[in-house]
């Protein structure tokens, strides 16, 4: 590939990996949604613990851990550890540790190979924290589906209490 075209390509590469981070943030946002729906519904269908002997409690107990557990890894995947980039003229936070006329002296003194060599890291640090959180997502869908079987029989069973 000829020098010339490499930073054109390399801020494409970046670009691509970037526009995965709303995928994954869509797809994290409405298991979420379920997730609350599934819980809240729950939570208002549930008779009074006081009324229910203990082991008939561990069925919507489960499905109350298993949205929990969804939740969970939705967070960790909406918060990824992002530390790396150290020294980046690419990378947000090394950013904001200069100042404003630092990292304008700084951009503008370095090589095309240095620019490309920080973006092609960018890309390559995006793609890390893209996997971490295309990984929890998947983690969360599937506690997420899990819970939909005791979240199901809890229901029929609260159903079943108040039919006579």
């Amino acid at each position: 590939m000829k020098l010339e075209l490499l930073p054109g390509v390399a801020r494409d590469q970046l670009n691509l990996v970037l526009n995965f981070f709303s995928r994954v943030d869509a797809k994290a946002s409405m298991v979420l949604a379920v997730d609350t729906a599934m819980a809240g519904y729950l939570a208002g269908r549930m008779p009074s613990l006081k009324t229910m002997p203990y082991w008939q409690t561990l069925i919507p107990l489960s499905a109350f851990l298993l949205i929990g557990n969804s939740i969970w890894n939705l967070y960790k995947g909406a918060f990824p550890n992002l530390q790396g980039g150290n020294l980046s003229l690419v990378y947000f936070r090394e950013i904001a540790k200069r100042t404003e006329a630092k990292f304008i002296d700084e951009f503008l003194a370095q090589d095309e190979t240095s620019y490309v060599k920080d973006v092609l890291g960018q890309v390559w640090r995006n793609s890390e924290i893209l996997t971490e959180k295309f990984k929890h997502l998947k983690v969360a869908f599937i506690f997420m589906a899990l819970a939909v079987l005791p979240w199901v029989v809890s229901l029929a069973s609260f159903a079943a209490r108040t039919t006579p």
